[in-house]
């Protein structure tokens, strides 16, 4: 019987056929100098998708005691995913059986693969589409946030990905990550310059330098730029975990609302650039707010309120589904309920438990990754 993995890959190279033949090229062979500008545009997550990648993959070099509860975690957010689309899981060869045991086979596939880590989002490159509705992977020299954690193997995903779905992996001249970059599949893109314009990433480089090779590799017209903030988390301010598109014109920001936070001043600058931003087309931003919880339930993954990513933002939007965090407050719990079920109208919205994930300064939206329905 031909797994669904087997059915993407040739569904991916029939859909990017035409440009890579059209172009006398090969997937492995594409160079991305190729590209030229507007050839490729990064789609809104918000479209349908054909699966949800996940990574069963911490390990007690990373996650110390913690690993296996991160793993279990991980295997509930593929089986609460795999209800609404299909799922396929990256793991390690000695791990698929028991990734299997854990998250089952119900509308789940594995993809086992060298890895260091659980955030795909991050290191899994970027999926772009073109007008013909071919599909590739922007690879982004992921290097561990700025060479913060072992990611010798992380770095490899992304050309691996591509080689297995066949489809064609750009190589950007910028290191960054999927979690730093958000767009709204027009042309918009809002990112934190903590993160990119960063000698931890790219040395010497200026900020329009950046821009420009941004614009061209996701199908850019304008970014917004926040502020961000260095060395505070791991990421530099990811941007996932401070503004995310709901559609075009239609933004949900984070807002702190604790004054002895260090997101407190940086999340009202961002908010004040937000309201005054406009898109690609012109449009003001419609801004929602939803900030974090007030409180959170006492237990060994959040006694570290540092490390804690105490954050609603970091959801997930699937077909038919938005996959968020709930943190025990249930009046903030309940709040996130209702602003993501009034934006995205007809979805069900899911929450659940992911305190061993935040424990790491993680979230949903970090630890998985939509591929574009071909």
């Amino acid at each position: 019987m031909q797994s669904r993995r087997d059915f993407l890959k040739k569904a991916s190279l029939t859909a990017s056929a035409g440009f890579l033949l059209s172009h006398g090229l090969s997937a492995k062979a594409f160079d991305s100098e190729k590209a030229s500008p507007g050839m490729w545009r990064m789609p809104d997550e918000d479209l349908p998708q054909e699966c949800v990648f996940l990574a069963y993959a911490a390990s007690s070099a990373v996650w110390k005691d913690f690993a296996p509860d991160v793993n279990r975690t991980i295997a509930m957010l593929a089986r609460t995913i795999s209800r609404y689309q299909p799922v396929t899981i990256f793991c390690r060869e000695d791990q698929e059986d028991d990734a299997r045991e854990a998250c089952g086979t119900q509308n789940i596939d594995y993809f086992p693969l060298p890895l260091d880590d659980i955030w795909v989002r991050d290191y899994g490159g970027c999926f772009v589409r073109n007008a013909d509705g071919d599909l590739a992977l922007v690879d982004f020299n992921f290097n561990g946030w700025g060479d913060k954690q072992r990611h010798g193997k992380d770095t490899q995903v992304a050309r691996l990905l591509g080689d297995d779905l066949k489809i064609a992996c750009i190589k950007s001249r910028l290191t960054g990550e999927g979690g730093g970059i958000e767009v709204d599949g027009h042309g918009t893109a809002i990112l934190t310059e903590s993160c990119w314009v960063n000698a931890n990433r790219n040395p010497g480089m200026t900020r329009a330098q950046i821009e420009a090779e941004l614009k061209l590799r996701l199908g850019l017209r304008k970014i917004i730029w926040l502020p961000g903030i260095k060395d505070e988390d791991i990421t530099d301010a990811h941007v996932d975990f401070y503004a995310r598109f709901v559609k075009p014109g239609v933004v949900v920001a984070n807002l702190d609302e604790d004054p002895e936070s260090y997101d407190y001043d940086v999340t009202r600058k961002h908010l004040q650039i937000l309201r005054s931003a406009t898109d690609a087309d012109g449009r003001r931003l419609q801004v929602h707010i939803l900030p974090p919880p007030t409180e959170i339930r006492s237990n060994i993954y959040t006694e570290d309120d540092s490390s804690f990513a105490a954050g609603y933002i970091n959801y997930l939007p699937i077909n038919g589904a938005v996959i968020a965090p709930q943190f025990g407050d249930e009046e903030a719990d309940e709040r996130c309920r209702r602003l993501l079920a009034s934006l995205y109208p007809g979805r069900a919205v899911v929450q659940v438990n992911i305190d061993p994930i935040a424990a790491g300064g993680g979230g949903i939206h970090c630890v998985t990754k939509n591929m574009p329905r071909v």
